[in-house]
């Protein structure tokens, strides 16, 4: 579920209050995996292993990859195989079987083409990719919120942006050109319900932008961006975030 990014540190106990939906609601990902007993997978982005665990109960041989020490140590503390891993560079050759990513992706903005390189180098031919995303929209309130109160104070929100939230389209001609046929890609609005207020989200989830923001300064950014965005995503004390995923399953071609 994450990548480390700079500005963006993950506690394991923080997420588990303010982010435990991200892998309840990537569940029902699992049912496009269909992991089968002796398989070997990589979760690539295995966050605390929450999902990495319910394939290893599947019987399938799991290895966690994650580029943040905090959730690699949480993901061992499940007794899992979890490795401390930068998705633009994985270190897997022609090892698995399938390689499985929920909400890590659009963390990985710095090259996404080398991602999906190192994908098809870790997967066995025929082996296959299945993973959700954020995509284009996602959170698009929430992010034009935080642009505007950064902007006000004359800070540089665009270099502090570590999200990357592709369409459908571009996806699609990413995995075409890594070498993948994509099996079934979509896109589609997840409004998302929040255990607290906008700002816990935005504490666990855009510590990037808040990083530029003198320390002074930050929980004044934190109660503009929550007012701004109280009209259209909080209502009677309830928060939703306005997700929007994009999911797929792309299939490594027997030619590479």
């Amino acid at each position: 579920m994450s990548t480390h990014a700079a500005g963006q540190v993950w506690d394991p106990r923080a997420y588990a209050s303010n982010g435990r939906f991200v892998s309840e609601l990537g569940a029902p990902l699992l049912d496009w995996l269909a992991p089968r007993a002796g398989e070997r997978v990589l979760d690539l982005g295995c966050g605390d292993g929450d999902l990495a665990g319910r394939i290893a109960a599947a019987g399938c041989a799991v290895v966690g990859a994650d580029a943040s020490p905090e959730f690699v140590a949480a993901a061992r503390a499940r007794g899992l195989d979890a490795r401390l891993v930068d998705g633009h560079a994985l270190p897997f050759h022609g090892e698995f079987d399938a390689v499985f990513s929920n909400a890590a992706l659009h963390w990985m903005k710095r090259d996404p083409d080398a991602v999906l390189a190192g994908v098809a180098r870790a997967l066995r031919p025929g082996g296959r990719f299945v993973a959700e995303m954020g995509a284009a929209g996602n959170v698009a309130s929430i992010r034009a919120a935080v642009y505007d109160a950064l902007t006000r104070r004359g800070l540089d929100a665009v270099g502090a942006d570590r999200w990357y939230f592709p369409t459908a389209a571009e996806y699609r001609s990413r995995l075409e050109g890594a070498g993948f046929a994509v099996a079934r890609i979509e896109s589609f609005p997840r409004p998302t319900p929040l255990p607290g207020d906008v700002s816990g989200w935005l504490r666990t989830f855009a510590q990037a932008f808040l990083e530029v923001v003198p320390e002074s300064d930050r929980q004044a950014v934190l109660d503009e961006v929550q007012e701004a965005l109280r009209p259209r995503l909080g209502s009677a004390g309830l928060w939703t975030a306005d997700y929007v995923r994009l999911r797929f399953i792309a299939i490594k071609k027997d030619s590479m």
